[in-house]
């Protein structure tokens, strides 16, 4: 309960209940009601050239007269032919300190590069009152009295992951509401100077330089910071950090909450620990906490993943003794009396089918039955996944005062480019309110234009991929030519492990990465080129496009050259003498898969593409920020004697951009469909997530607290479209796990063997019965090899027949080289595995969904009672608050107002409070 000397505090005499709603001008600019008395007459602008700076503490965060805040900063450098600048300028400050603001200007005289200006600002409480109403910005009115029952298990073991408990909950639980102006006394106000966080008081004021004009024509009213800051009238402007990050500051009004971040949670050492996360949804904002919190969550799950995921390798490598079909291909009395086709034209000749022997053990590390049972665990562990998020977001939303808060209420907070772009005008029917639209002419032109440059870029990644198939086509045969006696013959380093496959398959695949991460820096341009040219209306939905856009992109093109080796590569090469070639007119056939089957080359592709993404991403966060700040910073450093103030430390940082957190999301969300969509070729992948993750969460943490400026907060309650992205990877893992297993894993071919052709249930046999036999003398001109291309051994008046991968009739059948009874059976059998699979793992995700309710019940208990208090208490308010005015009124009358029953005031104050 609240104590009674903050409800002396807080209760403020009747008289003055309504003084602050009195006197009010209209700002058209604002869209809202602003007091006339907030408006500075003391600040200014004026020149700080004669300021003593070492007079103030560097780690300062307050106006000259110690006393007043400094929310927003703003920094300039005067250009020699600046006067229009200045102008703007001019006028902007003016318009600020009429909607209340107090600025504060330091000259660029005391300035460390002496060229820089910054305009410190200041909201006074009358502004945040009025503009925490306009944003229904919650606080506390009273202290949360429902007990929180935590009887975990053994919860001793969880004590080395733990943090204190005042990082944890830096502040205490409370009930909140919207805050409402003419209800002053409803809520806690301890103290008006610190009600407001610093991360709320950004936000508002925020929300002003974003609206306020720096131009006014007849036309048109020129408005927005954002505006500001593209054609160069300012240079930047943000939050300040509360102190430096490796130490606490040393003012005791100043809170030291970047300080505390820093040592318990952007430390690397610290990766076992929990993180903070109601600090840093206190410092930054709801919409990065909650990014941190899924983060944190992904990883959790990861584990669980990762642990089943190295058991199903583990398998594999403790069953190389029963891999019967590796024996066989490895053993000189079966292998090596296998004479192969060529698997090129003219420069590959034939080859013994052991020399396969290493790719065909390495295959069985991941082409297994561990295989099969790890794809459908995958299925059910991204449903737990996705549906636990689901409850631990529910939590959030309710910790986070986050209910009530929906996408609808940032409809009314139109984008300023909107505003500035759309210069007709229409009523809306709700509000009665003219506001901007968009043409529906104009509004289709932009979204044809879209779509159709969309399409092309789309067109362009394939065209890519295709470039890279060709190029694997023309060097294998490269390859084949310099490896045709044996790999030791011209490679001594590595031997027998590089094959004329391996080879073309690594150095396709780095190839392919390498134009992955140039197409990526130019898709980040045309993507926001693309959205800026929408125009969309509002903030969110400007997110949701470019978050579409961007992750149609990426998902081309990293996924498309694993697609190709998972479900193109081999499935379309015809038979010797009728060999299918790329675009059936080049002279480049077709890739074929070696007897060890594809899955080993798509878990290739799949390990150097992902690792190396994750590698050259953490390297690229940490590395990139760090140099440019000490750059930026090298004459401060070069000058100790000089007073470092705390606006240019951050000013010295690098800028964390309203896309910022857009492009974190994206890169867990293509991880995450690394880990998803190709899993059952590479059950590591979980493994490699986790520990990337680990190392991810901390690099994060560490660029936002010492490398970045403050970002602006915002409020999400949400992970947004990134949700129903998520949803649609997991449900498209489920088909391409099952079609990885049944077309590029050769599990189905094998229990085909076993079951049906197979005379003891066992393997043997099973390589010569999956090989077809072809005659040599059945070869064109085209298709044999060149003289002196075949190895040695090979002797074309003894040997006339060579085998190759596929299921046909031999040579003098009636059905000659058409496809076998067999080869039907097998593909019934997979696209049965496909539909049970299929059906299996969808009823299981729609079963596990159905069971787990998205909201606990306890989140659910709590909103409900957070409800009933503020209408009771709100009643019981205004009850109050009316009788005390009557009878104030009632000079004549001293009895009770018996319009409300009788209620004790001392009995409703205290509940109130």
């Amino acid at each position: 309960m609240v104590s009674s000397n903050v409800d002396k505090t807080r209760f403020r005499p009747p008289d003055k209940l309504n003084v602050t709603m009195e006197h009010r001008t209209f700002q058209p600019w604002l869209n809202c009601v602003v007091p006339a008395t907030c408006v500075s007459s003391s600040s200014g602008s004026g020149s700080a050239g004669e300021v003593d700076k070492h007079q103030q503490s560097k780690d300062s965060v307050f106006f000259r007269d110690g006393k007043r805040r400094i929310d927003f900063v703003l920094s300039y450098v005067d250009d020699r032919d600046g006067e229009r600048k200045q102008e703007r300028r001019r006028e902007y400050e003016a318009n600020l300190q009429k909607a209340g603001l107090e600025l504060e200007t330091e000259d660029k005289s005391v300035s460390d590069d002496r060229k820089t200006y910054f305009v410190k600002i200041h909201a006074p409480w009358e502004v945040l009152a009025t503009y925490a109403d306009v944003l229904k910005i919650k606080v506390p009115f009273k202290e949360n009295d429902i007990p929180v029952h935590q009887d975990i298990p053994m919860d001793w073991l969880f004590t080395p992951f733990r943090l204190p408990d005042h990082v944890m909950n830096p502040e205490p639980d409370y009930f909140t509401s919207p805050f409402n102006k003419g209800k002053i006394d409803f809520f806690l106000i301890d103290d008006k100077e610190t009600f407001f966080p610093p991360s709320v008081r950004n936000r508002i004021v925020y929300y002003i330089l974003a609206r306020c004009p720096y131009h006014k024509t007849d036309r048109e009213d020129k408005k927005g910071i954002k505006r500001l800051l593209n054609n160069g009238t300012y240079g930047s402007a943000f939050p300040l950090h509360d102190s430096r990050y490796w130490k606490p500051s040393r003012d005791s009004n100043s809170e030291s909450e970047r300080f505390n971040l820093y040592k318990h949670w952007a430390q690397f050492f610290s990766f076992f620990k929990e993180q903070p996360l109601n600090l840093i949804r206190k410092y930054y904002g709801e919409k990065i906490g909650i990014y941190f919190a899924w983060l944190g969550f992904y990883t959790e799950m990861l584990f669980f993943a990762a642990v089943v995921g190295l058991i199903c390798f583990l398998y594999g490598l403790f069953t190389f003794d029963d891999n019967v079909w590796s024996k066989e291909i490895c053993s000189e009395e079966i292998g090596g009396n296998i004479i192969m086709c060529p698997l090129c034209d003219k420069k590959c000749g034939y080859w013994k089918l052991n020399s396969t022997c290493n790719s065909s053990w390495q295959s069985h590390m991941f082409d297994n039955v561990g295989t099969v049972f790890f794809a459908i665990f995958m299925g059910i562990w991204v449903t737990l996944f996705l549906e636990f998020w689901k409850r631990r977001q529910a939590r959030l939303e309710y910790e986070w005062d986050l209910v009530d808060f929906e996408e609808e209420q940032q409809q009314l907070q139109l984008r300023p480019e909107y505003e500035t772009k759309c210069t007709s005008r229409r009523l809306n029917r709700v509000t009665q309110e003219m506001e901007p639209y968009l043409p529906v002419t104009s509004q289709c032109a932009r979204t044809f234009l879209s779509g159709a440059t969309v399409i092309f870029w789309i067109s362009l990644i394939i065209a890519c991929i295709i470039g890279v198939i060709a190029y694997r086509l023309a060097v294998y045969a490269a390859f084949a030519s310099i490896m045709k006696d044996s790999p030791t013959n011209n490679i001594h380093m590595v031997g027998s492990l590089i094959t004329p496959q391996l080879a073309t398959s690594v150095t396709a695949s780095c190839i392919n990465f390498v134009i992955i991460m140039i197409l990526n820096l130019m898709y980040e341009r045309v993507a926001i080129w693309i959205t800026d040219m929408e125009i969309p209306k509002t903030h969110l939905e400007y997110e949701n496009k470019l978050t579409v856009k961007m992750f149609l992109f990426q998902f081309v093109n990293y996924y498309s050259s694993c697609f190709y080796v998972a479900f193109f590569k081999g499935k379309f090469v015809g038979h010797p003498g009728d060999y299918i070639y790329m675009f059936g007119w080049s002279k480049l056939r077709n890739e074929e898969c070696d007897p060890g089957g594809c899955l080993i080359e798509l878990t290739t592709q799949l390990v150097i593409v992902m690792s190396g993404k994750q590698v050259w991403g953490n390297v690229q966060e940490a590395l990139v920020p760090w140099v440019m700040n000490r750059w930026g910073s090298r004459k401060a450093r070069s000058h100790p004697e000089s007073r470092y103030s705390r606006w240019e430390q951050d000013h010295d940082l690098q800028n964390f951009g309203h896309l910022g957190l857009f492009y974190e999301y994206l890169e867990m969300v293509i991880q995450f469909g690394f880990i998803t969509l190709f899993v059952a070729s590479f059950p590591l992948a979980p493994l490699l997530a986790l520990l990337n993750n680990i190392i991810e969460v901390r690099v994060d943490a560490w660029k936002f607290t010492t490398q970045f400026r403050r970002p602006v907060a915002s409020k999400a309650h949400s992970i947004g479209a990134w949700q129903e992205i998520l949803n649609g990877v997991a449900v498209l893992s489920v088909v391409t796990n099952a079609f990885i297993v049944a077309f590029t894993s050769d599990m189905i071919p094998r229990l085909v063997y076993m079951y049906a052709y197979s005379n003891d249930l066992s393997m043997k046999g099973y390589i010569n019965n999956s090989l077809s036999v072809f005659n040599i003398s059945g070869f064109s001109e085209d298709n044999r090899p060149d003289d002196g291309e075949s190895p040695g051994w090979f002797n074309s008046s003894v040997i006339t027949t060579c085998r190759y991968r596929d299921y046909r009739y031999p040579s003098g059948h009636e059905k000659e080289y058409s496809h076998t009874m067999q080869f039907w059976h097998i593909l019934a059998a997979k696209l049965a595995f496909i539909i049970i699979m299929e059906h299996v793992a969808f009823m299981v995700k729609f079963f596990v969904a159905w069971m787990i309710p998205d909201v606990p019940s306890e989140v659910k208990a709590r909103i409900k009672r957070e409800r009933y208090l503020i209408q009771e208490y709100l009643h019981n308010y205004e009850v109050e608050k009316l009788k005390i005015q009557l009878s104030q009124r009632s000079d004549d009358c001293c009895c009770t107002p018996m319009i409300y029953p009788d209620i004790s005031r001392h009995v409703v104050l205290s509940e109130c409070l």
